[in-house]
């Protein structure tokens, strides 16, 4: 489990595949004193997560890395799993416990269609 804190930069709508995956990713940048945008992604029942949180806000995610081999290339995925609003945002969106576990078996049935 990990941890980054920063400022909201993008939200992007949710992406649903053929599969019935679906996703959704957005933009963080950090408060460092090098920024860096780094992009996370909310997949399944979790895509809600950021429902309520807007660009600009300050915001906590919890996140899991992972990595898988697609075709020779290897691809790397920040899954966010919780999301705490700060303090100038009004409010937290704490939508329950972290996850025990990753369903491998959910982004493998999108392995046919996206190279992510």
């Amino acid at each position: 489990m990990f941890e980054l804190s920063g400022t909201v930069k993008e939200i992007f709508d949710e992406q649903t595949f053929g599969s019935g995956f679906n996703k959704r990713e957005f933009v963080v940048t950090t408060e460092d004193k090098y920024p860096q945008d780094i992009k996370f992604e909310l997949v399944k029942d979790k895509t809600s997560l950021i429902d309520g949180v807007n660009k600009g806000d300050t915001v906590t995610v919890s996140f899991d890395v992972r990595g898988r081999e697609w075709k020779g290339n290897y691809y790397v995925n920040l899954n966010a799993w919780k999301i705490q609003a700060g303090a100038s945002s009004g409010g937290g969106n704490d939508d329950g416990p972290p996850l025990d576990h990753y369903d491998k078996n959910a982004e493998a049935e999108d392995d046919e269609t996206a190279p992510f």
